[in-house]
């Protein structure tokens, strides 16, 4: 296994030849996010059309909704994160947001059909995700060389995305086995999660920063934004967060515009998930190659790309299959590739909380954009709000590309 070097200052990209083969670690968290995307995705499928069109909400209530759901992980990202570094035991800050994400798949049983309820549970569910995103990148990157990381995370998310294509396919064939009962995918969903837990459990390896612990409080986090290139990274992460449109509401327009049937609506992220498997790992090592950054923005142009298609006045079947394909491309050049450029910017000793600080730029935004993007549909109808995301996303990336951070 490989074992990131503790540093006292901002670290340097290694540029040395990448080792060959991808860390036991770094495959064990693959499994372990591949299982719980199986579980996670069975929900993710089927919630939109569950609230829409069952429950009922407008576009300015689901996107109040996807919003919450989008930014409760803010805040909890960088306490989780500060203990797991503080406490020297990612896996086990991490093991503690996965059970608590797998037991909200029962919460959403004793739901019901109460808004308010699914609210809350949707928000502990969030706060699971947010207390294990951090520890859990953390450990990816220690276990990996710095120059290398690029692949750690691409083989990481390939994996997790392996279970967020058969979580889908898993949620349909539920719903048809069941006779359209909600409740049964909900059931599933948390015995799946359970399977994920365990393989955390038994497989993974801690590997905490090597500082003392004395050294790591919340002040440390604050000053890690005293960094120029930290700082600039996780604040254009930020934006180009807040200008993005959430994947739920991307599924919906392909619903509305496209009339796809309820049955088939849970297959709707089988093209993203397909083309992000395809491209996770090619698009990180590119990454480490040319530089993350670009990459980076590059994904959010693909996903400008797939607006425009989606807002535009032709309606091809075409155009929704390439839609989706650029959704997909979006996420293969943006998830790990985000966190593989953080990480070498953080002390080993505070990798857990530095990367949470990134993500929780990242949610807070999120959080805002789906808001907006719902009003946006209530007040414009559907294609007007497409396309001006669409154009703020582009001005964004521009912006961001003449920046360089």
């Amino acid at each position: 296994m490989y074992i990131a070097a503790s540093r006292s200052s901002t670290p340097s990209i290694e540029r040395g030849p990448a080792p060959r083969r991808v860390p036991a670690n770094v495959v064990a968290l693959g499994m372990v996010s591949l299982v719980t995307d199986i579980s996670s995705e069975m929900v993710t499928a089927v919630l939109p059309l569950y609230l829409v069109l069952v429950l009922g909400l407008n576009p300015l209530q689901f996107g109040l909704l996807d919003g919450l759901y989008a930014g409760a992980t803010a805040l909890v990202r960088v306490f989780g994160a500060h203990l797991a570094d503080r406490w020297r035991r990612l896996k086990a800050v991490a093991g503690f947001g996965y059970g608590l994400s797998a037991m909200c798949k029962l919460g959403l049983m004793a739901a019901g059909s109460s808004v308010a309820a699914i609210g809350v549970v949707l928000a502990v569910d969030r706060t699971g995700k947010g207390l294990r995103t951090g520890p859990r990148d953390a450990l990816i990157s220690l276990s990996s060389e710095p120059a290398a990381l690029g692949r750690s995370f691409g083989v990481h998310r390939a994996l997790d995305t392996v279970g967020a294509f058969l979580g889908p396919l898993a949620a349909m064939a539920v719903l048809a086995l069941s006779l359209g009962s909600y409740p049964s995918v909900f059931f599933t969903s948390f015995c799946i999660a359970a399977v994920a837990v365990l393989i955390l459990v038994l497989f993974v390896r801690d590997r905490p920063g090597a500082v003392d612990r004395a050294t790591v409080s919340l002040r440390t986090a604050v000053n890690l934004l005293r960094d120029s290139g930290f700082r600039r990274v996780t604040l254009w992460a930020a934006l180009l967060g807040l200008v993005t449109v959430g994947d739920s509401f991307v599924y919906l327009v392909l619903q509305r515009r496209w009339d796809v049937a309820a049955t088939f609506f849970p297959l709707l992220p089988l093209g993203t998930a397909g083309i992000y498997l395809l491209l996770a790992v090619p698009l990180g090592r590119l990454a480490d190659r040319v530089g993350r950054w670009p990459v980076f923005l590059g994904g959010h142009a693909a996903l400008a790309v797939a607006l425009v298609l989606l807002g535009g006045p032709v309606a091809g079947l075409w155009l929704a299959v390439l839609a989706l394909g650029l959704h997909g491309v979006f996420y293969a050049a943006t998830d790990g590739v985000l966190m593989a450029a953080a990480g070498p910017l953080v002390p080993a000793g505070v990798r857990a909380t530095g990367l949470a600080v990134v993500q929780t730029g990242q949610s807070v935004a999120r959080m805002f954009s789906s808001v907006l993007f719902g009003l946006a549909w209530t007040l414009w109808d559907l294609r007007p709000a497409v396309l001006v995301s669409a154009g703020v996303l582009v001005v964004t990336v521009l912006a961001a590309a003449m920046a360089r951070p």
